[in-house]
């Protein structure tokens, strides 16, 4: 039977995208399959995604590919593909991270950012250069090594820290500010790297003024036209009350931000994290947080999945010994480096054991600059691989040097005054005693309520005009769905004591409740209810109490009939609070009687 040509040609185009799909399948398959079975016996996210990379990478599973073809499926093929993806997830993270911040905290961190941050690469950079010289590179090499090795993992650690709530702590503050400075410091190196290329005649002052002209053009573009029309702009899509146009704009809004900075030379990730910090102060921050959170995590498993995949065990196999000496070198090295630089500047012991465990290990930037020098002929191939891996090799140990650092830090635990800057609590940290779920009028009686009695609460709203006029005011309220249990999380109920819920809509209401009760059980949760039957509803599913708003009503009315009647106030007043207690038994009881469990409630509590 003839075959035509044309049906052969789809035939293998076919095949030809099945498997370009088949790189992202094995992540998504990594992500959902393999990372949770490892967590399971134990295995961090990051190491998991960096040990799966590394097993499915062309070095690993695709060196067996000649003797078994069929292993080819479970080997990436095309690690630049992912490569550029992976980007992403740092991008995002830096993203997340300014709007953790602001300009005017930043400001006060300024002192260990330019000061501790740049010494550090200073001091790392130098100190790796002359090991190399007397290992026998060329100055030029070795100064382009110690640029490369001086750099930390920006993702990794600030993810680990993040994904334990200790950014704000000191460990988490220092880290960040030396990571800072390393992000800031890749252009002018990537710049060094091209001017030191073998026959550039560029002047060196010239190059790196010019950059600089481009970077701060940049910045002022992003910042000024951020001032004007951010806020603007999320306010006219969340008028829309639609999900999906919010989500467009914040990815919009993210993206863009990366893109200038790109086509000035500077890091992608640093111009999402001004953006971020010029979102940190709106009112849409904690809903734009709930946005790019799942968005982030998937792409930085992917970063971490490609970071695996530069671990090439064929040549750790080839030179075990100078692989493994070069990546405890850099460790050591870079570990009593950043040890003693925080601690001349005053960082307390038990932080700067941390901080230095944390930060010793290489960064992904190293890859960048080292493969930038590859390509510029300032290092030979073999040095490059020998690095690569090496660094590769460090980072996969981020996870256990941590826990290193962590436990020599609680041995040489002193008591010590914490330092004037890293005190500085960075907003989203407020530690609010209630939050109140609906801010409309029942919600703004209740905040100033709360206020008056200086209980600290956090507010928040899906109605963006209502939102802009109580920030203007002054309040701590805040724009998301508050049907999302997400966003509610990132408000603060880990350290919340009491849920308030103030909206009227009773299957909302009832959603939120449920929400609440199964993953706080122990949460103080009083909700507005619609009458007495919904108010029952809501003791069956778990509220410490619930207010009928027919039932108070008529109680308010009461009052102030009796009142005006002429009978005495505190009479008055007492007996509506035996009324309110009994109808309150009353549904108690009911819902007792349908069959659900309740907890043990307290006495008393009043809105």
């Amino acid at each position: 039977m003839h075959t035509d040509g044309t049906e052969v040609g789809r035939w293998m185009s076919a095949t030809s995208d099945l498997a370009a799909y088949k790189d992202a399948l094995l992540v998504l398959g990594t992500a959902g399959v393999i990372v949770p079975l490892l967590h399971r016996v134990g295995i961090s996210t990051v190491l998991a995604f960096l040990l799966t990379g590394a097993a499915l990478s062309p070095g690993g599973l695709g060196a067996l590919t000649p003797y078994f073809p069929s292993l080819s499926w479970l080997t990436v093929t095309a690690p630049e593909r992912l490569a550029k993806f992976a980007e992403w997830g740092v991008v995002f993270l830096l993203f997340l991270i300014g709007l953790e911040l602001s300009f005017e905290r930043l400001s006060t961190m300024r002192r260990l950012v330019f000061g501790l941050g740049g010494l550090q690469v200073i001091v790392s950079a130098a100190a790796i250069a002359v090991i190399a010289i007397e290992l026998g590179r060329s100055p030029t090499t070795a100064i382009v090594i110690g640029l490369a090795l001086c750099l930390s993992s920006t993702a990794i650690v600030i993810e680990m820290l993040a994904r334990q709530k200790r950014l704000a702590t000191t460990v988490g503050r220092t880290s960040f500010s030396i990571l800072l400075f390393q992000d800031l410091a890749v252009v002018p190196i990537l710049l060094l790297v091209g001017i030191l290329e073998p026959g550039n005649k560029g002047s060196l002052a010239l190059g790196i003024l010019t950059a600089l002209v481009q970077a701060v053009a940049a910045l002022l573009v992003i910042v000024g036209t951020g001032r004007f029309f951010l806020q603007p702009l999320f306010r006219l899509v969340a008028q829309t009350a639609n999900h999906d146009l919010f989500i467009a704009a914040t990815l919009f809004v993210a993206v863009g931000t990366s893109f200038v900075t790109a086509a000035a030379g500077l890091s992608m990730a640093l111009g999402a994290f001004v953006a971020g910090l010029l979102l940190a102060e709106t009112e849409y921050r904690r809903a734009i947080q709930t946005t790019i959170e799942p968005i982030k995590s998937l792409l930085l498993g992917v970063f971490f999945f490609s970071v695996g995949l530069t671990l090439d065990i064929k040549a750790l196999l080839a030179n075990p010994a100078m692989i493994l000496a070069t990546a405890g070198g850099i460790i050591l090295l870079q570990a009593v480096i950043i040890y003693a630089l925080s601690r001349l500047f005053g960082i307390a012991r038990p932080a700067a054991i941390e901080t230095a465990a944390l930060l010793a290990p290489g960064g992904e930037f190293a890859f960048v600059v080292l493969t930038a020098a590859l390509g510029a002929g300032l290092i030979s191939r073999e040095v490059t691989g020998v690095l690569l891996t090496s660094v590769s090799l460090t980072m996969a140990c981020i996870p256990a040097t941590a826990m290193l650092g962590r436990w020599l830090a609680k041995r040489n635990a002193l008591p010590a005054p914490a330092d004037s800057v890293l005190a500085v609590v960075p907003s989203g940290t407020e530690n609010a005693t209630a939050l109140v779920v609906g801010y409309g009028r029942v919600g703004q009686l209740i905040g100033s309520m709360l206020a008056e009695h200086q209980v600290r609460y956090i507010a928040v709203d899906r109605d963006p005009r209502l939102v802009a006029n109580a920030r203007r005011d002054g309040k701590p309220v805040y724009f998301g769905d508050v049907r999302q249990l997400d966003f509610l999380r990132v408000c603060g109920l880990d350290t919340a004591k009491a849920a308030i819920i103030t909206i009227h809509t009773e299957t909302e209401i009832d959603a939120i409740v449920q929400a609440l009760r199964t993953s706080y059980p122990n949460l103080v949760i009083v909700s507005r209810a619609k009458d007495a039957s919904h108010a029952q509803h809501l003791y069956e599913i778990g509220v410490n109490d619930a207010v009928p708003e027919t039932i108070e009503a008529s109680l308010q009315l009461s009052e102030a009939a009796l009142v005006g009647l002429g009978v005495p106030t505190g009479l008055v007043i007492a007996s509506i609070h035996e009324k309110r207690d009994e109808f309150r038994a009353r549904l108690l009881g009911a819902a007792k009687k349908a069959g659900t469990e309740t907890r043990a409630l307290p006495s008393r509590k009043r809105l």
